[in-house]
């Protein structure tokens, strides 16, 4: 995916927005990816710190022309240790506890979810580069909150190149934190699912993409996708990869809040994920939400809208669809020994919503009914809506949906949270 900037379309904003709004995203689409990705998009200082918060930190740097980022924003204050809590030993040890984030219990308890399901399903990862403990940090994480195995012995883990083949596995990129926080939403989503991770070669879209075919012909049910980059000329080319009916296949739609779309997330086969903040209450719920600050969305310059999405204020394909917790302020506890994990830690961005919502779609077991995300457009009433917050932090789209969340559809959060499963 190149960062040439856009040439002879020009997109047509209309209704609410400000002159202002529109001159800056025309601003935004001339200058093209590069200005933003450049900038490490988010960052308070330019040096990779997340979305403006100094406790935060984005796991992988700006992507190359061509090239994806994994989006997983990782806290620097919050150590656990490396304990586990095994079903005999009932407790942490004092030098061995969790950090505060979410577990997979708070996270059915916020979603309503059931905590069986999913048996059947297969939920692939497709990330970069090889994380040598892999498995074994999973089964730390799994182990700890009382969730059934799921190794290679057992035949509920599977890790694969982007060819299928066991071995050779790619060397590690860095991508270890993003392998780990996957691996650990699809668990919290769905403890009975198989889960496949396939390594792609680089984070080059092709081989990105070919990891997701991949994912398909070794029977995957669902994809998740926790990267992006910006679009430009020629985002089209790599749209073929992602569409798999029969398949859900989700993405992350970026930690740069209002700002240029990014693909796979804007693929009309795709559901994007987008980010919510997600904190306990004393209301009916138990739970409050509100848009992440981060959480990407934007209107493309290069995908039609499909015809299922019809939001007033933009020509071209708006992202996201529908969202879970990616706040890394209230984001889930993650277990990892790669890549600048220690042991427990807290690692949020749209990383985290994309597998936990891929991991939601196969606890329904029905991933045909998304061959794309209109199924949420049609029905949106298992959902709950998430009508406060915004991400204007790079752009602003004064009061319109675009970065504002408004009761019924927006941006950053799309239709909505899940609400039980007779949305999926």
């Amino acid at each position: 995916m190149n960062s040439n900037t856009p040439g002879g379309r020009r997109p047509a904003v209309r209704g609410r927005l400000r002159l202002l709004t529109v001159l800056a995203a025309a601003a935004a689409l001339v200058a093209g990816a590069t200005a933003v990705a450049n900038a490490a998009p988010g960052s308070s200082d330019g040096k990779g710190h997340g979305t403006g918060s100094a406790n935060t930190k984005k796991v992988c740097g700006a992507a190359k022309p061509g090239h994806a980022r994994c989006l997983a924003e990782l806290r620097t204050d919050v150590h656990g240790g490396t304990g586990v809590r095994g079903p005999a030993a009932g407790r942490f040890s004092a030098a061995a506890t969790l950090p505060q984030g979410l577990s997979p219990a708070d996270l059915r308890s916020a979603y309503h979810l059931p905590a069986t399901g999913g048996a059947n399903q297969t939920v692939a990862i497709a990330d970069v580069g090889d994380d040598a403990t892999a498995e074994a940090d999973l089964a730390v994480y799994r182990t700890t909150y009382g969730l059934p195995a799921c190794t290679t012995a057992n035949g509920c883990f599977h890790k694969v190149n982007q060819r299928g083949a066991a071995a050779p596995l790619p060397p590690d990129q860095g991508w270890g934190v993003e392998i780990a926080l996957d691996l650990d939403m699809v668990s919290a989503a769905c403890p009975q699912c198989e889960i496949l991770l396939v390594e792609a070669d680089s984070a080059s879209f092709d081989d990105l993409g070919a990891s997701v075919d991949e994912a398909v012909a070794l029977g995957a049910t669902e994809v998740s996708n926790s990267y992006g980059g910006d679009e430009g000329n020629g985002v089209a080319d790599y749209a073929h990869y992602y569409s798999h009916p029969g398949v859900a296949v989700v993405a992350s739609s970026g930690d740069s809040g209002y700002t240029i779309a990014s693909a796979p997330a804007e693929y009309p086969t795709v559901v994007a994920a987008g980010g919510t903040s997600l904190t306990k209450a004393t209301n009916a719920r138990g739970w409050t939400e509100s848009v992440w600050q981060g959480a990407g969305s934007g209107y493309s310059a290069w995908i039609d809208k499909p015809a299922w999405q019809q939001d007033a204020n933009c020509p071209g394909r708006m992202t996201a669809d529908i969202a879970a917790d990616a706040d890394p302020q209230t984001g889930p506890a993650v277990y990892g020994t790669s890549d600048g994990l220690t042991g427990w830690d807290i690692v949020g961005g749209t990383s985290a919503s994309s597998p936990y919502l891929a991991g939601v779609i196969a606890l329904g077991g029905h991933p045909q009914k998304f061959p794309n995300a209109s199924a949420f457009y049609s029905d949106h009433s298992g959902l709950f809506d998430v009508t406060t917050g915004n991400n204007a932090f790079i752009m602003d789209c004064g009061g319109d949906y675009q970065c504002n969340g408004v009761a019924g559809y927006d941006g950053p959060t799309g239709w909505g949270t899940p609400n039980g499963l007779s949305a999926f």
